[in-house]
C-alpha cells in the first residue's frame, strides 16, 4: 500500500514544465532525488509541501488527497541547506515555533517535547544560544530538531547536508537514519551527493526536465543507470554495436575495440562501465585475472585527491575514467602518458540502452 502517492501532476510555470506520471512510496521508505541542476527537483519538493499549486494530478499521504490543501494543515516539515532559522528567535524558539501553532498543547508539554527532540540531537545545551553563534552543524540540528518536533507525516529535504564539511555530514546522516528508524518516518530527499544514496536511500528517482525517468533501488539506478544517472556520476559511456555472442558474452564493438559483457543486446547499444570497476596494472609485470576485457591504455591525465585519485586513459579514440587510491596510484608510479594494462571484468560493462 502506498503511503505518498503522486499521480499525473503536471504546472507549467512558464519556463518550465514539471509532469510526474506517477510516485508511490511506501511508509518509511526514504526516496533520494538526482538529477542535473534545473531539473525540477526542489519544484517537486515544493509542490508536494504546498508552495505550489498544480495545474493538474493529485498527491495523496496516507489516502488522504492534499493537493490543494493549505500548507499548514499538511502536516509535512522541510530541512533546506541553509537551515532557514529565525535570526531573532534563539534555539528554542526556533524548534517550538511549529508546536505553538497548535492551540490544543499545553506549555508543560511543549517544553517536554522540545527538551526530548534536543536531547536526541544533543543540542540540549544549545537551547537559549541564537542562531548566529551556532556552527553549520548545529544549525542544522536546529533544523531537523524544528522539522521532527512536530511528527511529520512526511519529511522533506533539499540538499540539507551540501554546506557541511565532510564529517559532519557524516554525523548527521546517522541522525536521519536513526529517526527514520526509530519513528518510520517517509522522507524525500533532494541530493547530488552519492554518499547520500549510499547510506540513505531505499529508493532513488532521477529527474530531468520536469520529469521523472528512472526509479528504484540504488543498486538498480547505479548499475542499470538512465544516461542523465550516468553523466551526473562521472560513469563511463560508450555507444557500439553488438557484433555476435560467445561463450555466454556479447561482443559490442566501440570503435576499434571489443567490449565483452554477459548482458544481451542486439544492434546499437550503449554501454555503461562504473569508473572503480576498471583495474589498473602494469603491462610490463605478471598479472593474472580473470577479466574479459583486457587492453593497453595511455594515460591522459590524473587528478590526485586526499585519498584516490581520478585517472583518464585514452584507449585509441576513447576516453576511459578510472578511480584508484592514492596509495596503489603511488605504488605503480603511473604518470601521465605512461602505458597501462586496464581490465574489466565482463559482469561489470552493462548494456543499458
Amino acid at each position: 500500500m502506498s503511503f505518498v502517492k503522486v499521480e499525473n501532476l503536471r504546472m507549467d510555470l512558464g519556463e518550465f514544465e514539471m509532469h510526474i506520471n506517477e510516485l508511490h512510496l511506501k511508509k518509511g521508505e526514504h526516496l533520494i532525488i538526482i538529477g542535473p541542476s534545473g531539473s525540477g527537483k526542489s519544484i517537486f519538493l515544493e509542490t508536494i509541501m504546498g508552495f505550489y499549486t498544480p495545474d493538474a494530478g493529485s498527491i495523496y499521504i496516507n489516502d488522504e488527497e492534499i493537493t490543494t490543501k493549505p500548507v499548514e494543515e499538511r502536516n509535512i516539515s522541510i530541512i533546506y541547506q541553509d537551515h532557514c532559522l529565525f535570526p531573532h528567535m534563539n534555539v528554542f524558539e526556533n524548534i517550538v515555533y511549529g508546536l505553538k501553532k497548535r492551540t490544543e498543547i499545553s506549555e508543560d508539554h511543549i517544553k517536554e517535547e522540545v527538551v526530548k527532540v534536543s536531547k536526541m540531537l544533543k543540542i540540549d545545551h544549545l537551547l537559549y544560544r541564537d542562531p548566529i553563534t551556532l556552527s553549520g552543524g548545529e544549525l542544522q540540528r536546529v533544523s531537523i530538531a524544528r522539522a521532527i518536533i512536530v511528527k511529520p507525516k512526511v519529511l522533506l529535504m533539499d540538499e540539507p547536508f551540501s554546506s557541511l564539511d565532510q564529517k559532519t555530514k557524516a554525523s548527521i546522516r546517522k541522525i536521519i537514519r536513526d529517526l527514520r528508524e526509530q519513528f518510520n518516518m517517509t522522507i524525500i530527499h533532494v541530493s547530488h551527493d552519492l554518499d547520500d544514496i549510499w547510506w540513505l536511500s531505499s529508493k532513488v528517482a532521477v529527474m530531468d526536465k520536469g520529469k521523472i525517468l528512472q526509479i528504484g533501488t540504488k543498486e538498480e539506478v547505479i548499475n542499470q543507470p538512465a544516461k542523465v544517472v550516468a553523466d551526473f556520476f562521472g560513469i563511463n559511456i560508450l555507444e557500439g554495436v553488438v557484433e555476435g555472442y560467445k561463450d555466454g558474452l556479447t561482443y559490442v564493438r566501440v570503435g576499434s575495440y571489443i567490449f565483452k559483457t554477459v548482458d544481451e543486446g542486439e544492434g546499437r547499444v550503449t554501454l555503461s562501465i562504473r569508473p572503480e570497476n576498471i583495474v589498473v596494472a602494469d603491462r610490463n609485470s605478471p598479472f593474472i585475472s580473470s577479466a574479459q576485457n583486457k587492453f593497453t591504455a595511455s594515460v591522459e591525465d590524473i587528478v590526485e585527491l586526499s585519498k584516490i585519485a581520478y585517472i583518464t586513459f585514452k584507449l585509441g579514440e576513447l576516453l576511459l575514467n578510472c578511480v584508484i587510491t592514492i596509495n596503489s596510484l603511488h605504488e605503480m608510479g603511473i604518470k601521465r602518458g605512461a602505458e597501462v594494462l586496464i581490465l574489466i571484468k565482463a559482469i561489470n560493462i552493462k548494456i543499458i540502452d
